[in-house]
């Protein structure tokens, strides 16, 4: 089982496989307009953007798990992503990623990545790096800054 083997919802509610996904290098991120690092966006968006013709992709899940940090529903989150932090990466449906309600891409990921001493996602940014194959390759804290990121993501993406 791989992440390949989910389906997601986008903001429209939508259902889109991850398989369409496939060989592309992956950054997944659960996100929150109203957060404290919500500056993170900025640096997201730029990955995608120096990455997106490399086969990279940064995936957004809006959540508001945390301190309601993303109070919004799906149209209004997307709407504040677009104006407030110039986001052009996808954006899927606001869910769960802790508890009886997470979404099933969540539980997998957890399942498969712990962060410090625990599976639960401790805030908002919580990042997940997939390589080309569908496999978790890290998971990084939410205080780590994406643009960190860039020699992981180097190293997975195909020239």
């Amino acid at each position: 089982m791989n992440i390949y083997d989910f389906s997601v919802q986008k903001a429209n509610g939508e259902s889109v496989s991850l398989a369409e996904y496939r060989w592309k290098v992956l950054l997944i991120v659960n996100t929150a307009t109203k957060c404290g690092l919500a500056g993170q966006f900025d640096e997201l968006e730029k990955l995608y953007q120096k990455y997106k013709d490399q086969w990279f992709l940064v995936l957004g899940f809006p959540c508001g798990q945390f301190a309601n940090q993303e109070p919004g529903n799906d149209e209004e989150i997307q709407s504040a992503c677009k104006l407030n932090f110039w986001v052009t990466f996808p954006l899927f449906k606001k869910i769960e990623v802790n508890g009886t309600n997470a979404d099933p891409l969540y539980k997998y990921l957890k399942s498969k990545k712990w962060g410090w001493f625990s599976r639960w996602i401790k805030w908002n940014f919580t990042k997940f790096l997939i390589d080309s194959e569908g496999n978790i390759v890290n998971r990084y804290a939410p205080t780590i800054s994406p643009k960190s990121l860039t020699w992981d993501i180097e190293k997975l993406i195909i020239k």
